[in-house]
């Protein structure tokens, strides 16, 4: 074991890390080093095994704990330390890290003992941070975790079948629409594109639906919604990608039409420029995030709706989706409070207070039928369309297409290439990428 823990210290101190990031910016990853303690981790997790009650974890004597949050979170994560302290006796204090920074800083504090002991980031960080030794595996409460959360949550935080995370939020995209100009949201593209004639004038800088056509993020239900993918098997086989399947290419005819509404440079369309055209009533529609909630409730009120993304070939969209989690850092000194604090952290009754301080879609099944989620015409449509997300693949991999396919989309909206030459070309570049090339 000791062989194995110097091993995966090494492979971890020399690792450079590039993080993904959801939403407007998606950046790509850095191939992983090679390594790992998972017969460390195992001996961490079983050597105070004793229970206090059938399922939860005894712990150790003089636990405290450290977590990182976002700052935007962090309203929730203070409340849910105080609860976990006032019921276990475990002091928690939290740190201000940025779920995008946070496998990174891991990398480089966790082997010296200066990281938290509990973290949180977008799954599609899980592989790198599993290669590197980083991570223990949720195995007390795998079987809670896995009956109480979504499928697609539960494969997210899944990596190469073992499962690590403690999900406690779904993040995915849906369409905002302006409800003084379309009095009720359009079920297929094909609706939008029939309202955009009778609204889009591109002289008066008015266009019935806008996203970011540049944004692979954006843009993966032309790819998915009829059959295409990024990587098969789930995500996880990094020698099949599908994006110039027949398949995606069946959705991208949908997305070639809508330039018909949206007569603008995809470089032209930003998250600011979105923004101010849509709070001022310029643009009927938005594919957006979350996010954006807050913002557009404020300038929109009672106008503002949400519903899920339009058919594409008469099928429900699939979108993207990220899956935030809570995982156990492998070199903590208490690895017991540490899945403790992950396990309460992210159930049912923390899941729906996270959801009322920042407006989060739980994971938890029961959470998703509680009133609270469904009383809410905002927070229920996201949670509706996430039934129809994808979490985007988690294998390191992932990070090599990002690149490709971004170059790919601009080709195609503003110069009008062929979808199948410029996935093609995509498609060969992922996977020259893949297997090593640095070109």
């Amino acid at each position: 074991m000791k062989m194995k823990q110097f091993m995966a210290l090494a492979a971890t101190l020399t690792m450079a890390f590039s993080l993904t990031a959801c939403g407007s910016s998606n950046k790509s990853a850095e191939e992983p080093a090679a390594s790992g303690n998972e017969t460390e981790n195992a001996a961490k997790t079983t050597d105070n095994n004793e229970q206090t009650s059938p399922g939860e974890l005894k712990p150790e004597d003089g636990a405290s704990l450290v977590v990182w949050e976002s700052k935007e979170e962090r309203a929730f994560t203070d409340e849910i330390a105080k609860q976990f302290t006032a019921k276990y006796n475990i002091p928690v204090k939290v740190e201000e890290v940025s779920p995008t920074d946070q496998v990174t800083k891991l990398s480089q504090d966790g082997p010296s003992g200066l990281a938290a002991d509990v973290v949180i980031f977008p799954h599609d960080n899980l592989g790198r941070a599993v290669e590197a030794g980083l991570l223990l595996a949720n195995d007390t409460y795998k079987d809670e975790t896995v009956k109480n959360n979504t499928e697609a949550s539960i494969q997210g935080v899944t990596y190469d079948g073992t499962l690590y995370g403690y999900p406690r939020a779904a993040e995915t995209y849906a369409l905002y629409y302006n409800k003084s100009l379309v009095k009720e949201a359009p079920k297929s593209f094909d609706d939008v594109i029939a309202f955009g004639k009778t609204f889009t004038d591109k002289a008066k800088k008015k266009y019935a639906l806008m996203w970011e056509t540049g944004n692979m993020y954006f843009n993966y239900p032309f790819i998915a919604t009829t059959g295409g993918y990024i990587y098969g098997k789930n995500g996880t086989d990094k020698d099949d990608i599908g994006i110039n399947s027949a398949g995606a290419l069946e959705s991208m005819q949908t997305y070639v039409k809508l330039k018909e509404i949206l007569p603008i440079k995809s470089g032209d369309i930003n998250p600011d420029i979105k923004r101010s055209l849509f709070n001022s009533g310029d643009v009927a529609m938005d594919i957006n995030g979350p996010w954006e909630l807050g913002g557009y409730k404020k300038a929109l009120g009672d106008n503002l709706g949400i519903a899920p993304i339009p058919t594409i070939g008469g099928k429900p969209a699939i979108s993207f989706s990220g899956i935030k989690a809570w995982y156990v850092n492998s070199f903590t000194k208490y690895p017991n409070a540490s899945q403790l604090f992950a396990e309460f952290a992210s159930n049912k009754d923390a899941q729906l207070l996270l959801n009322e301080k920042v407006g989060s879609i739980p994971t938890n099944k029961e959470a998703l039928e509680a009133d609270q989620i469904k009383n809410d015409p905002y927070i229920s449509a996201f949670a509706e369309q996430t039934k129809n997300s994808q979490p985007m693949p988690s294998i390191p991999e992932m990070g090599n297409v990002w690149s490709p396919v971004n170059a790919a989309l601009p080709e195609i909206w503003d110069n009008n290439a062929d979808p199948k030459a410029a996935f093609d070309k995509a498609a060969q570049q992922i996977k020259d990428l893949n297997n090593g090339a640095t070109k």
